[in-house]
């Protein structure tokens, strides 16, 4: 059986999609979420074979390039087409400051831990190049990651280059399932007296905020304003990119969702919601179709001490974002939200946020995943040429 058709994928991906709901409502496992069962179902299948552990340029996996390259921008387009702007002007300040904070946590941890596993003696003289790609993409993102690599030719080394992605993708789902689960363990040790937002409390009154009663013109509309958006935002990129502007299409996608989300007749538009959300789903199962245990148990110990700086780069990020919300006493969901914008990027920041009921919360995290797109690559360099190598 060829588990790569893009069907077959599909129907699963939908299916998994389908018993997480069902499991977040009508089990003991309504705790976790639809989100982190969707995460943590996928990679099991994966893991099993069931499923493709991921893609790679030895092995593509279409369908998951397609999600990535369509699926999530184009949710990302759909959610914010119930932003109102008014809503999120108080939560974009603190938030930016609890991202830079992260990014650098993010510095000083991936350069520890390249200092605990002693990176010159067990990874080779690519450690430092390897530590910036580490710090671009839990910064940013992917895109950071690969700008590093291109960098310094880290395609070229094919064993240390596989096993950085493996790691990659381990971490950012295990990273996902922390931060859906951080706000409620810190809780009972946090501050009464914590700056929340106005909008929070109607939004979380809200028994079920992903219902609409769809028909035929309204969704039709949605798909075409997603599709359509997303093809002029590409254009538009690619056309200042001529011109020696980049501008992420990604920027021009929420700015373009965000003028039409002020029209009223947008507004009332039924279908969003319920496309994002579903689409969001199943991105973050293609998340945790990537985290492919074996690929990484292949490499042997040089697999253990990517994962082991890698791992250490994170939970230093986490400690310093984690400590410098409890000394703004900010909520800790903006702290979950923030660090997954960094770890994760915009759209696992988004779907976090639309987990823990904080729909206020969607456009700050597209906006941060942009900020860590443009500054990933930057902290990335300067880790790799100033910082690592003086170890």
């Amino acid at each position: 059986m060829d588990i790569t058709n893009g069907l077959y994928i599909l129907g699963i991906l939908a299916g998994l999609v389908a018993a997480s709901e069902w499991l977040s409502k009508n089990t003991r496992f309504r705790h976790l979420g639809t989100a982190l069962l969707v995460i943590l179902l996928t990679a099991i299948l994966a893991n099993v074979g069931i499923l493709p552990a991921g893609s790679s340029a030895e092995r593509p996996v279409p369908i998951y390039e397609g999600i990535f390259a369509y699926v999530a921008p184009i949710s990302i387009f759909w959610l914010l087409l119930g932003v109102s702007l008014r809503d999120i002007l108080q939560a974009g300040l603190p938030l930016i400051i609890l991202f830079c904070l992260g990014a650098l946590g993010t510095a000083i941890g991936i350069t520890a831990g390249m200092w605990l596993v002693d990176a010159p003696s067990t990874i080779g003289p690519k450690f430092a190049p390897l530590g910036g790609m580490f710090v671009g993409t839990y910064t940013g993102g992917s895109v950071n990651f690969n700008a590093v690599a291109l960098e310094y030719d880290m395609m070229k080394e094919g064993v240390l280059f596989s096993g950085s992605i493996a790691a990659d993708n381990i971490i950012t789902a295990l990273w996902m399932i922390v931060t859906l689960a951080l706000p409620s363990l810190l809780r009972p040790f946090w501050p009464k007296n914590t700056k929340k937002l106005p909008t929070a409390q109607a939004i979380e009154a809200t028994s079920n905020p992903d219902m609409e009663e769809l028909n035929p013109m309204d969704l039709a509309i949605t798909l075409l304003l997603g599709t359509l958006s997303w093809w002029v935002s590409e254009w538009l990129a690619s056309q200042l990119g001529t011109m020696g502007l980049y501008v992420p299409a990604i920027l021009i996608l929420t700015v373009i969702a965000l003028a039409l989300a002020q029209i009223p007749r947008i507004q009332k538009l039924a279908g969003p919601k319920v496309l994002g959300m579903f689409s969001v789903y199943i991105f973050l199962a293609v998340i945790g179709a990537f985290c492919d245990i074996q690929a990484l148990a292949q490499l042997g110990r040089l697999g253990l001490v990517i994962l082991g700086f890698a791992t250490v780069g994170v939970l230093i990020h986490g400690l310093v974002i984690i400590a410098a919300a409890r000394i703004m006493r900010l909520d800790p969901i903006l702290a979950a939200v923030a660090s997954q914008a960094n770890v994760g990027g915009g759209t696992s920041a988004l779907a976090l946020a639309r987990s823990l009921g904080r729909s206020d919360l969607v456009l700050p995290a597209v906006l941060l995943g942009s900020l860590g797109n443009a500054l990933g690559t930057f902290l990335g360099f300067w880790v790799a040429q100033q910082i690592l190598p003086l170890l």
